[in-house]
């Protein structure tokens, strides 16, 4: 592969990858959560930077958000940053993991799930 072509996939990757991974915040979650999923389902992280187990969950959903390639859009949200949107659904232990259809959420998980568990999941509910 010449130099062109390695920078020209790392910018469809870098692209590819803000369209599928977004943050989101109590600003635009009604954007970008509520009414992007009336649309495409999305899986929303809700995490803290603090958390270890977070930090463990989120190179899982960023692998499986590439694998999956359109299937779902993975968005982030910090709850010490947003607690409006925290507070609304309930979260109570982070990580915490929602999946949003038609503006409402259809099943979740809590905690730092092995990849397997987590596939299982996105496989029961997309």
């Amino acid at each position: 592969m010449n130099e062109l072509e390695k920078i020209k996939k790392e910018k469809i990757e870098k692209m590819m990858k803000k369209i599928l991974e977004i943050d989101v915040s109590d600003e635009n979650f009604q954007e970008e959560v509520i009414e992007r999923s009336k649309k495409i389902p999305v899986v929303v992280d809700y995490w803290a930077p603090w958390c270890g187990p977070c930090m463990v969950l989120a190179p899982i959903l960023e692998k499986l958000v590439k694998e999956y390639d359109g299937k779902f859009i993975l968005a982030k949200i910090n709850v010490d940053e947003n607690p409006i949107v925290s507070q609304k659904y309930g979260i109570m232990s982070i990580p915490n993991v929602k999946m949003f259809k038609n503006g409402m959420v259809v099943d979740e998980f809590i905690g730092a799930i092995p990849e397997r568990m987590v596939r299982e999941w996105l496989e029961k509910n997309l």
